[in-house]
């Protein structure tokens, strides 16, 4: 959920660590701090609440003066955003840093513990309580060292963390750890490089490692990387990786934000999803993550898709294509739900697991309760090497690219892709879907980017203009049928995420049944109504919501006549088969929330209590 940064060598730290945290904004951005240790081994902090520039007011003194130092950008969990709750935190020495992301559960008990002890706290968060354990351990056995205290700390908490800690009687060391949250090392050329992720050091190295769950590490110029289990000690030889990501990605590109920038990279990132699986030419799906267990899909009980926010539409979405394509039957359940409601699983169920960062806290708790019931696990995800793709059996890459806005755009079309794929693929090797309609299918299906990118060039101005006629409105209504009531869901999700706007999906036909009663003149109402599907249905709801003077934006194929000609907004799509209009559909709403909230003069790419990579339940 938050940022961090570290780093040793021999450039200015403080330059790198302040870099490094506006890279990592996105997850998370209501406070930021910097601990760097000087020549003389002291630490010095600077602290604040808000964003990273308000860090940079306070601290830009501390530039060009130190080679190792650590850094922290926060979204709260335990205290509300201010500066003393905001990280780094001291123990009551003085003497050690921490950094910390994550929720240390038991952090109360072992408060009490520690407050009996004679310990104080300034802040409300569970982070100062880690670090003073870390000093109580140190001061109840004068004979451990530095990185045995904090391995003994953190076999004392249970919860989730990465953390990266100084000790000012240990200079030139940073001791890191993980479980649950994800944490890097960048090797280069006399130099280390800490993160949440590998952007604060892709210009710098494109060698890496990824710290394994429950692993700690021990980094300095003197001994390297030394990395040891935290339970017992173990030592494990590093895996080094090649990073594939690069600068460019990273980068705004000229875009104004990363969210526009980002759907306007789809018809890239679908085209890059399908790369390599679907061979239209050969008449072939390839994806081995699949094939290699077609017969534990095709001989499931069930399919249980689990996931959270964007992804579970996604999930909705792929609960329509695997049992129409497949006939093989799907649940959908919000990973947050699905731990704590004893839910019924077994050893013939396949569960697939979909999130874009790979680090999704409730659907890595839900993926664990499914793996100790013998459930088989098909992990989608964006980011290699995440902690959902190392608990699955099995899995893809959606090969999004990076995706730092933090409201999620080409993750889920590319989610969409690859939950399609795999739909068709099942449903071909069952004997559901006929060779011709298999071929016609993923024929355009490998036109889909193309269609996109049409609608990106036909309707970027336009709805720009309708964007202007909504700025002050404070509600809205997203109506579709069929496999665009999921579509409809993920754009209210999108409005209310960056514009702040209230917005409901619903299913057309439930209109009726309730949210009717809210239609007036000043209620806007998309409705997404491509000719394909339900259309005669959504041709009646149209005329419901006219007879009672609700405003509408249509989705509609283009030609349409007869929804445009009761519409008030119309938006034009290429017209497709019913299974790929989400995708389609899905890129003019992002647009529409897009614009509604740059111009209400909202924080498009860090909407206010949001972050990126929710790895806390």
């Amino acid at each position: 959920m938050c940022g961090i940064v570290g780093y040793t060598g021999f450039q200015d730290a403080y330059d790198i660590v302040i870099n490094g945290l506006r890279r990592l904004e996105y997850r998370g951005y209501d406070s930021a701090g910097i601990v760097l240790e000087g020549p003389d081994n002291k630490l010095e902090v600077e602290k604040t609440k808000g964003k990273v520039d308000d860090l940079v007011n306070i601290s830009k003194d501390l530039k060009g003066k130190f080679n190792i130092g650590m850094g922290h950008t926060r979204w709260a969990t335990h205290g509300v955003p201010s500066d003393r709750n905001s990280h780094p935190h001291l123990s009551n020495n003085g003497k050690i840093a921490i950094v910390h992301n994550g929720i240390i559960e038991n952090y109360d008990t072992i408060k009490t513990m520690l407050t009996e002890k004679g310990y104080t706290f300034k802040s409300e968060t569970d982070t100062e309580v880690l670090v003073n354990l870390i000093q109580y351990f140190m001061e109840l056995n004068p004979e451990i060292d530095f990185p045995t205290a904090v391995r003994y700390a953190l076999n004392e908490v249970y919860g989730a963390y990465a953390i990266t800690v100084l000790h000012e009687d240990y200079p030139g060391v940073l001791v890191v750890g993980r479980l649950g949250s994800p944490l890097a090392i960048g090797i280069g050329d006399k130099e280390y490089f800490i993160a949440s992720d590998a952007s604060p050091f892709v210009e710098f190295t494109k060698e890496a490692i990824y710290l394994e769950e429950g692993h700690m590490a021990t980094i300095s110029l003197e001994n390297g990387v030394d990395i040891r289990t935290i339970n017992d000690n173990s030592k494990i030889e590093p895996e080094i990786q090649q990073l594939k990501l690069s600068l460019e990605q990273i980068e705004k590109g000229g875009y104004e934000h990363f969210m526009l920038k980002e759907i306007f990279e789809q018809p890239k990132s679908i085209h890059d999803t399908m790369r390599g699986r679907l061979l239209v030419e050969e008449g072939v799906i390839k994806m081995a993550g699949i094939w290699d267990h077609v017969e534990r899909f095709k001989n499931a009980n069930r399919i249980i898709i689990i996931a959270c926010g964007t992804s579970w539409h996604a999930g909705l979405i792929g609960e329509y294509l695997i049992e129409e394509y497949a006939r093989i039957p799907v649940e959908v359940e919000y990973a947050s739900e699905f731990r704590y409601r004893n839910p019924i699983i077994t050893d013939k169920d396949v569960v697939i697991a979909i999130s874009q960062s790979g680090e999704t806290a409730d659907t890595m708790a839900a993926l664990k309760l499914a793996k100790e019931k013998g459930a088989f696990i098909y992990g989608i995800c964006n980011v290699v090497d995440s902690s959902i793709a190392r608990i699955t059996d099995a899995g893809s890459y959606t090969h999004a690219g990076p995706e730092i806005g933090v409201a999620s755009t080409k993750a889920f079309t590319a989610q969409l892709t690859i939950l399609t794929l795999i739909a068709f693929k099942l449903g071909k090797h069952n004997g559901n879907l006929g060779n011709a309609d298999f071929m016609s299918l993923i024929a355009e299906l490998d036109a889909i980017p193309k269609r996109v990118e049409e609608v990106l060039s036909s309707t970027h101005e336009q709805i720009q203009q309708i964007a202007k006629d909504f700025v002050s409105t404070s509600n809205f209504l997203y109506l579709g049928r069929g496999y665009n009531y999921p579509a409809a869901l993920e754009g209210a999700l999108k409005l209310k995420e960056i514009s702040y706007i209230h917005a409901e999906g619903y299913p057309a036909a439930e209109m009726k049944h309730g949210p009717i009663a809210l239609i007036d003149e000043n209620m806007p109402i998309v409705i997404i109504a491509p000719k394909k599907g339900h259309y005669d249905k959504i041709v009646s709801n149209v005329q419901e919501i006219k007879a009672r003077k609700g405003k509408i934006i249509a989705v509609v194929n283009k030609g349409d006549r007869q929804v445009s000609e009761m519409a008030d907004y119309v938006i034009e799509i290429p017209e497709t088969s019913e299974c790929f209009s989400p995708i389609v559909a899905s890129v003019p709403l992002q647009l529409l929330a897009y614009y509604i909230a740059v111009y209400r003069g909202a924080n498009v790419d860090q909407p206010r209590n949001l972050a990126k990579s929710v790895t806390v339940e």
